[in-house]
């Protein structure tokens, strides 16, 4: 926003500045190009005098004199012509015969006086021809010419058009910095607000908007701070009926189990199947706080990072893939299943070793558990783009094409699955951790049937590595 405020006003200062210095520097060349040419119209006036008493007195010797010292002082040739168009006085190597001059001479001779057109500017060079008409009336007696160089006037202008430029730039700076000190003092109030707004959104401790600026934005900063306090409260409320409701729930929960391991032994053959049906449901209890405290933490984490912007993390998905791989396998043959990892090169991707993992035993699990007894799962770990990506494949069930969409909402579970435990948040909180770093979760069927699960991250600063022993 900054950087737009003061393009604006600085194509305005620009504009006002134009216009102001372009009429200027034309003012200032008309003014001294008629300088010039009023200078020079006195000098021919006075040499027609003088050739007009010299064609009544017929004595040139003054004329002549005249014009040979103002070509010294001066380094401008005149010529002197008397009515029959013969030369008076000539001086500077300027001759009446020279084309240029003649035609001069020939308005001159019809009272025509001749003043060069045009206006002067910093870089014009080279002389002006000006002729008068000596006599008066209609009773012309010779012609002057007159050739007057333009390099000092020419020097002149430049010289004020530099004064003007350097004027109008001085100018264009303090329009400028006085432009940058108001932008500042409108856009920073905003910036905090910003700052402040990310960490509200995100769940953070609201941070209060200090007022500055105009008053509409002191005004608004006040309101936003009251309003962040009672947000702040309600989401403080919130996190800490969550963690007192755990806290809370899991002493009731333990003793409860105490309890019932306790009425085993007591318990007839009867009631084996009632027994197991109560531990089942207690631990699927605490299975489910589990995951609402780990959602809970996701959230939070992924709130962190999109107001932090922090992707400093790295870690090399590939070991982590390959070890987590590792961990699962005896739950994989407990459970029929087949689980096996797709060696490949090294990816690095951007969050932590331990956010990774997360994810992959929340996938594993989920595989495990949904694709059935007999099903292979396989993973892998490859870049694609600047995109690394861990991928979940099964041959099991699958989800249908209509479900696909609704994988990822929380406490939702398959019809076709509703016999296997589970709380329905796994996917969910693997959704959220993946936000936080700046990725997705991608789900999809796989062929003929089963399941693809893809965690897909920003890749880290090294890319793709080949592994150690291998070759590239």
């Amino acid at each position: 926003m900054r950087t737009r405020v003061l393009t604006v006003v600085l194509a305005f200062a620009v504009l006002a500045v134009a216009g102001f210095a372009v009429p200027l520097l034309g003012v200032t060349a008309t003014q001294r190009t008629e300088q010039l040419v009023a200078a020079r119209t006195a000098d021919l006036d006075r040499f027609a005098g003088l050739a007009e008493q010299a064609a009544v007195s017929g004595d040139t010797g003054a004329l002549g004199a005249e014009v040979t010292r103002y070509t010294e002082l001066y380094g401008e040739a005149v010529v002197v012509v008397d009515a029959r168009r013969a030369p008076v006085a000539q001086t500077g190597g300027l001759r009446a015969a020279d084309p240029a001059v003649a035609r001069l001479v020939d308005a001159a001779l019809r009272n025509q006086p001749v003043s060069p057109g045009g206006t002067l500017r910093p870089w014009s060079r080279g002389d002006k021809l000006l002729a008068r008409p000596a006599g008066t009336g209609t009773r012309v007696s010779g012609a002057v010419v007159l050739r007057a160089s333009v390099r000092a006037a020419a020097d002149d202008i430049a010289l004020r058009w530099a004064l003007v430029l350097a004027g109008a730039g001085l100018f264009a700076v303090a329009c400028l910095l006085l432009a940058r000190a108001a932008t500042r003092w409108v856009v920073r109030p905003l910036h905090r607000l910003d700052r402040a707004v990310g960490a509200l959104a995100a769940g953070l401790p609201a941070e209060h908007a200090r007022e500055g600026g105009p008053p509409e934005l002191r005004q608004l900063a006040t309101g936003f701070n009251r309003m962040a306090d009672a947000v702040s409260t309600a989401l403080e409320q919130q996190r800490r009926l969550v963690a007192d409701t755990s806290h809370q729930l899991r002493n009731p929960l333990a003793a409860l189990r105490l309890r019932i391991d306790s009425l085993q032994l007591r318990l007839p053959d009867s009631a084996t199947r009632t027994y197991t049906g109560v531990t089942a449901e207690l631990e699927r209890m605490e299975h489910l706080l589990d995951d609402l405290l780990a959602l809970a933490h996701a959230e939070h984490r992924a709130g962190e990072l999109a107001v932090t912007d922090e992707r400093a993390a790295s870690c090399d998905a590939t070991a982590v893939a390959a070890a987590q791989t590792r961990l699962w396998h005896p739950v994989a043959e407990q459970a029929g299943v087949h689980l096996e990892f797709s060696p490949g090169p090294t990816v690095l991707t951007t969050c932590t070793d331990g956010e990774l993992a997360q994810l992959a035993d929340i996938l594993l699990d989920n595989a495990i558990k949904y694709a059935g007894n007999g099903a292979r799962v396989t993973t892998r770990c490859f870049a694609e783009g600047p995109q690394a990506v861990f991928e979940v494949r099964d041959d099991g069930p699958g989800l249908a094409e209509r479900e696909l969409p609704q994988a990822g909402v929380r406490f939702w579970r398959s019809q076709s699955n509703r016999e296997v435990r589970g709380s329905g948040l796994g996917l969910a909180i693997a959704e959220r951790l993946v936000a936080g770093r700046g990725g997705h979760l991608d789900l999809s069927s796989a062929e003929p049937h089963g399941l693809v699960v893809r965690v897909v991250l920003p890749r880290g600063e090294h890319g793709t590595q080949a592994p150690k022993g291998r070759t590239p």
